[in-house]
C-alpha cells in the first residue's frame, strides 16, 4: 500500500523522523518498505502489508500506529462526530448473513463539485485520481482508517430503503467502470425495494450513482464476510481496493469510527444536513483477553527482558492491560484480529523492542538416536529382496477397485489400493516386454508399500517368483526370512552408503527394436583356414558391435549357448534405438545383413 509522509504527519503533534528513517524503522519493527518515492513536497512509501496484518494496517490509521510504537511518539487525539443530526426515515433491511454489520445515514442538501486542493492533493499523492468531493471522500476515509464506504444517490433509490439480499437469477448489473455482471444468488447485493444498486463489498452500480445533480446522499458503512466477498470478487473478475480490505476480514467495530469520519468530511466539503444512523449489527463481536507471562515471553524468546520492557510494548501498542505476579491479562483491541494467543503477543514484544535485543546464541540439543522401528524393517526388507537380485518398483496407490473409495480422482482410480499384486503384475508385464531393452534374462522385482483396507492401514512386501506374485505382511516377511535377520540397530549400523561415479544419460522416447544371432563356431581352436586361437565369442562380439553402427545402443550379450557335435553355439542379442525417430525394419534389416556378410567370411563360422 502507498502511504504519504505528510498524511502520517496529520496524526502527530511532534514532527516525524526523517522518510529515510521512518522507512528504516517500519523495516525492521513491522513490513518490507519496497520502494520509498519522492512526490513534490511528499515522500510516498510503497509498504508491502502482509495479509495477517491487512485487516488493521491497510491504511495511513494503522500504519501512524505502527510509527507510533516504533518510535515512541504519541498519537493526537482526533475529534469527530461533532455534528447535531436529525430524525431520519431510512429502513434497511439484511436478508443474509454474509453482511455482519450495515450503517446507513442521509445526508440532504450536499454540493457534489470539485474536490478542495488539500484532499485532491492526498489521494494524487497515493495514485488516486479525483472525481467529486463526495466519491473522493469516501475514498479518503478508506484510504485513512481502512473501512470501504459508498454513497448512494437517495433521489435514484425507489424509496428510502436499502435492502441487503442475495442476487437474482438473470438479473443484472451494470457497475460505475461500465461492466455488465450477471447475477445469481451466490452474489450479495445492496439494493432498493425495485433493483440492485451495488456489489456487496465490491463494487457500486451505475443506477444510484453520485453526480453533480446529486442532492441527497445515503452514506453506506458496511462489513461483509471475507470469504464470500473473495470468491463474488474471482468469480466476476473485479478486484478492487474494497475488495483488499473485505477479504483479509475487518472489524465490524471499525465501521461506527468510519462513519462518524465520513459524516464529518462530507460536511465540511460538501455541506449539507446529517440524520441518525440507522445501525443494523446482527452479532457483536466479543472482547477477548489473553493471559500472557513474563516467563513465557523470556523463555521462548531466549531473552531476560524485564517487566518495564514488556509492559512498555503495551502501552506503545495501547493494549488494556492488568498484571499480576508477572501474568499479564490482555484486552484483544478489536481491530488486531491477527491476535489470537499469548504466542502473538511474544512477537509484539520482540519486533516493538527489536530483534538486535537478542543475544546470539546457538541452542543446546542434545541429540539421541532413535530408531524408528517400522522404517527399519522396511530398510532390512528392502536389503534382503536387493541383495537376492531384485529391484524396487513403485506403483499407484489408485486402484479401479478396492475398499476404501475417494471423493475426487480420476474416473478409473477411483479407490485406494487393497493390495499390491495388482499393480506389481502390471509392472512385471510391462518390464517383460522391455527385457532386451534393460538388458535382462530375468525380471525380478518387488514393492514395499502401503495398502488401504476398510478399517485400517498396512504395510506389505510383494515380489515375483517367475510369473507368480508372492505378497505378506511386513512383519510376516521378516518373520519367514528370520533365520537371516539380525537386530534391527545392528542392520542399520552395517549400511554404508556411497556417491555413484556413473553419469546419467537420458533414454530415447523412441521405441527400440531388438534382433538376436546365432553362430555356430569350433568347440577348440583348429589349424587352417579360419582357424585360429581368436575364434571365440568375444571376436563375434566385436563383429556386432563394429558392424552396429550408432544405432546399437546396448552392448551385445550372449543370452543362450550350447555345444553340440563338436561345435559351440553363441546367441547374442542387439539392441537398436534412435534418439531422434522411430526406427523401421528395413533401417535395422540392412544393418544385420553387414553383419552377417562379416559373419559369413569366417569360413567355419555358420549362422543359424
Amino acid at each position: 500500500m502507498k502511504i504519504s509522509y505528510n498524511w502520517l504527519q496529520n496524526y502527530f503533534e511532534e514532527e516525524l523522523p526523517d522518510p529515510e528513517k521512518i522507512s528504516e524503522g517500519i523495516i525492521f519493527h513491522s513490513f518490507e518498505v519496497e520502494e520509498v518515492e519522492k512526490v513534490g513536497n511528499d515522500t510516498i512509501f510503497d509498504i508491502k502489508i502482509l495479509p495477517d496484518r491487512a485487516h488493521d494496517c491497510l491504511s495511513h490509521w494503522g500504519i501512524a500506529k505502527e510509527v507510533s510504537a516504533i518510535f515512541d511518539l504519541k498519537l493526537k487525539e482526533k475529534k469527530i462526530g461533532i455534528f447535531k443530526p436529525k430524525p431520519t426515515n431510512l429502513k434497511i433491511e439484511i436478508q443474509d448473513e454474509k453482511c455482519l454489520r450495515y450503517m446507513g445515514r442521509i445526508v440532504r442538501g450536499v454540493k457534489v463539485e470539485e474536490s478542495p486542493l488539500w484532499l485532491k492533493e492526498k489521494l494524487n499523492a497515493i495514485g488516486q485520481k479525483s472525481i467529486n468531493n463526495i466519491v473522493d471522500s469516501a475514498n479518503f476515509v478508506m484510504f485513512d482508517l481502512g473501512q470501504p464506504i459508498h454513497c448512494f444517490d437517495l433521489d435514484k433509490l425507489a424509496s428510502e430503503k436499502i435492502i441487503v439480499r442475495n442476487g437474482k437469477t438473470g438479473e443484472k448489473l451494470t457497475t460505475l467502470d461500465k461492466k455488465d455482471i450477471n447475477l445469481d444468488e451466490s452474489i450479495l447485493v445492496i439494493a432498493d425495494e425495485r433493483d440492485s444498486l451495488a456489489i456487496a463489498g465490491i463494487k457500486g452500480g451505475t443506477k444510484a450513482e453520485v453526480d453533480l445533480s446529486t442532492k441527497n446522499i445515503v452514506i453506506e458503512v458496511a462489513n461483509f464476510n471475507s470469504t464470500t466477498t473473495r470468491k463474488t470478487a474471482k468469480k466476476i473478475n473485479i478486484l478492487t481496493d474494497a475488495v483488499k480490505r473485505y477479504e483479509n476480514e475487518l472489524s465490524p467495530e471499525l465501521c461506527e469510527k468510519a462513519m462518524n469520519s465520513i459524516t464529518d468530511l462530507i460536511l465540511e466539503v460538501a455541506q449539507g444536513e446529517t440524520e441518525d444512523v440507522v445501525d443494523i449489527y446482527l452479532q457483536k463481536v466479543e472482547e477477548k483477553e489473553v493471559n500472557v507471562s513474563i516467563d513465557y515471553i523470556n523463555k521462548r524468546l531466549g531473552s531476560n527482558f524485564s517487566k518495564k520492557e514488556i509492559e512498555s510494548v503495551w502501552q506503545k501498542l495501547n493494549f488494556r492491560y492488568v498484571e499480576k505476579d508477572g501474568i499479564f491479562v490482555i484486552r484483544i483491541p478489536y481491530l488486531r484480529i491477527d491476535l489470537t494467543g499469548p504466542h502473538d503477543f511474544t512477537e509484539e514484544v520482540i519486533r516493538v523492542l527489536g530483534y538486535d535485543r537478542l543475544e546470539e546464541k546457538m541452542p543446546e540439543i542434545k541429540l539421541e538416536t532413535k530408531i524408528n522401528e517400522t522404517f527399519s524393517k522396511m530398510l532390512w526388507a528392502r536389503n534382503k529382496l536387493l541383495n537376492d537380485g531384485y529391484s524396487e518398483v513403485m506403483t499407484y496407490a489408485f486402484r479401479n477397485k478396492g475398499e476404501v473409495e475417494v471423493l475426487a480422482s480420476a474416473s478409473d482410480k477411483k479407490f485406494l489400493r487393497n493390495n499390491l499384486t495388482d499393480g506389481l503384475k502390471e509392472s512385471l508385464k510391462l518390464n517383460q516386454l522391455n527385457a532386451p531393452f534393460l538388458g535382462l534374462s530375468e525380471i525380478k522385482i518387488f514393492e514395499i508399500g502401503t495398502v488401504f483396507l476398510k478399517d485400517k492401514e498396512e504395510i506389505h512386501v510383494a515380489h515375483n517368483q517367475k510369473k507368480e506374485i508372492k505378497e505378506m505382511k511386513l512383519d510376516e516377511f521378516i518373520k519367514n526370512n528370520k533365520s537371516e535377520a539380525r537386530s534391527l540397530g545392528e542392520l542399520l549400523s552395517t549400511f554404508n552408503f556411497q556417491l555413484s561415479t556413473r553419469r546419467f544419460m537420458p533414454w530415447s522416447i523412441y521405441p527400440f527394436i531388438s534382433r538376436d544371432v546365432a553362430v555356430w563356431m569350433p568347440a577348440r581352436p583348429q589349424e587352417g583356414a579360419g582357424g585360429t586361437d581368436g575364434d571365440s565369442p568375444d571376436e563375434l562380439k566385436k563383429i556386432l558391435i563394429e558392424n552396429g553402427t550408432e544405432l546399437l545402443i546396448r552392448e551385445p550379450y550372449i543370452f543362450d549357448s550350447f555345444t553340440k557335435n563338436g561345435k559351440i553355439s553363441y546367441a547374442f542379442r542387439l539392441v537398436f534405438q534412435s534418439y531422434d525417430r522411430t526406427l523401421t525394419d528395413n533401417e535395422v534389416n540392412e544393418i544385420m545383413a553387414k553383419i552377417n556378410s562379416k559373419i559369413s567370411v569366417h569360413t567355419d563360422w555358420q549362422l543359424r
